[in-house]
């Protein structure tokens, strides 16, 4: 599939990536945007990224937590980067409990499919940014190229990520390398 003009997008993990992994979040007010997240999501608007959430959020689907749970963190996540300007063009959720997992729960790609097709965009020239291996297998498995956010590196030899990034600045960057963009870091 090839999107209009090489449209491409930055599809990223929600829990642990952009915000504090709290483990099954159900209340709003627990959810807060992890640091440099909000100008790493600027930078990848920027550079001309449509930007995708893909989450597994399988504490539903264990009945852990309810549907609309579920759906007032999102809501709160949403206004949290609303308030910062930021809009996301696409955000799917797998509420699948791993036990019943369809191909849509990461590390299966369903869900990045899904928002390719949806948005038409070029799976070779996106990204998948996410801070677990399921991450970068299920962007892999889309086609996507893959970065591992990983603060204090990832166990040696344990990830098939195309590269690792110790910050969100170290992530824009090899992002706008990778697009032919030039400047470093986030801003």
């Amino acid at each position: 599939m090839s999107g209009p003009d090489g449209a491409w997008g930055v599809f990223l993990d929600r829990d642990g990536t952009l915000i504090e992994d709290t483990g099954y979040p159900r209340r709003p007010q627990d959810v807060r945007l992890l640091p440099g997240a909000v100008d790493a999501l600027r930078a990848f608007r920027a550079l001309g990224a449509r930007l995708v959430v893909v989450s597994n959020q399988s504490g539903v689907g264990r009945g852990w937590i309810t549907p609309q749970e579920m759906e007032a963190v999102d809501d709160r996540f949403r206004a949290l980067l609303a308030d910062e300007g930021i809009t996301l063009d696409a955000v799917h959720y797998c509420t699948d409990a791993p036990d019943r997992a369809t191909g849509r729960r990461k590390p299966g790609p369903g869900m990045l499919l899904e928002a390719l097709a949806a948005l038409v965009l070029e799976p070779g020239r996106s990204v998948m940014i996410g801070d677990k291996e399921t991450d970068v297998q299920a962007g892999r498995a889309a086609g996507l190229a893959t970065v591992l956010l990983a603060p204090s590196g990832p166990a040696p030899g344990a990830t098939e990520a195309d590269q690792v990034a110790t910050s969100w600045p170290a992530a824009v960057a090899w992002v706008r390398r990778r697009t032919g963009h030039p400047g470093t870091g986030s801003g």
